[in-house]
């Protein structure tokens, strides 16, 4: 079972029954060794079928997810933002509401479209077309948001994408991933796998939540709880 997009010509929002077999970005997908364009490709021809694949403005699962990833942040404002994998932009809009900056990136060209005619009004948004296999834009960054994304590298490109977010995060800054957790079709990794090497980046896990669906977990490099960063202890 996959984190399931719409079905094609679906009004109705149902979750497909049988997922499809969803290639990894970085790596092989079953349909050659090395060929780091085909996720580029599939995520191209997604969004050619579905103008919100996975009904980011429809969809209640996704509301309350991005309440909760809103909600999980220790900081009320955040001087330089960076969420990898931004699709069309919605978790996006909300996180300019706590951001001074904020750079938006995600794989897909049609996506990185439909993001930034969303976000043209925010000044302070950047919505531009990167793949993260090949490296994690400059920082530094205070908040880098990785939400459903990891599952689709291979484990090593993970690993290695995961040291360069590290790498790019301010003195105190802040990594915020969320994933799902069920078994998705034709990758290596789910979402547990990917928390699980989040845990190995050496930084403070600072809050989780955790539901039979999705995990999300805060990482900082400033180990200290709201509470004591706000003078209540």
């Amino acid at each position: 079972m996959a984190r399931p997009e719409l079905a094609h010509g679906d009004p109705t929002d149902k979750w497909r029954r049988e997922a499809p077999i969803l290639p990894r970005l970085g790596g092989t997908d079953g349909r050659g060794p090395g060929d780091e364009d085909t996720g580029m490709s599939y995520f191209d021809e997604l969004y050619e079928r579905h103008e919100d694949p996975w009904g980011y403005t429809s969809r209640w699962y996704e509301e309350r997810k991005r309440a909760l990833t809103l909600a999980s942040l220790p900081e009320r404002r955040y001087d330089s933002v960076l969420e990898i994998g931004s699709s069309i932009g919605v978790l996006a809009e909300a996180l300019a509401a706590r951001a001074e900056r904020l750079l938006a990136i995600d794989v897909s060209a049609a996506a990185v479209e439909r993001a930034a005619r969303r976000l043209a009004p925010l000044a302070h948004v950047r919505v531009e077309h990167h793949d993260i296999t090949r490296g994690v834009p400059e920082g530094p960054f205070d908040l880098i948001v990785l939400s459903e994304v990891g599952y689709y590298l291979g484990r090593e490109t993970l690993e290695r994408t995961l040291r360069g977010v590290r790498d790019r995060l301010s003195a105190s800054g802040e990594l915020v991933t969320v994933h799902w957790r069920h078994p998705i079709d034709g990758l290596e990794l789910d979402g547990d796998a990917v928390q699980s090497a989040v845990a190995g980046l050496g930084l403070h896990r600072i809050a989780r939540h955790e539901e039979e669906d999705l995990l999300l977990e805060v990482h900082s490099r400033d180990g200290r709880s709201v509470a004591r960063r706000t003078g209540l202890l």
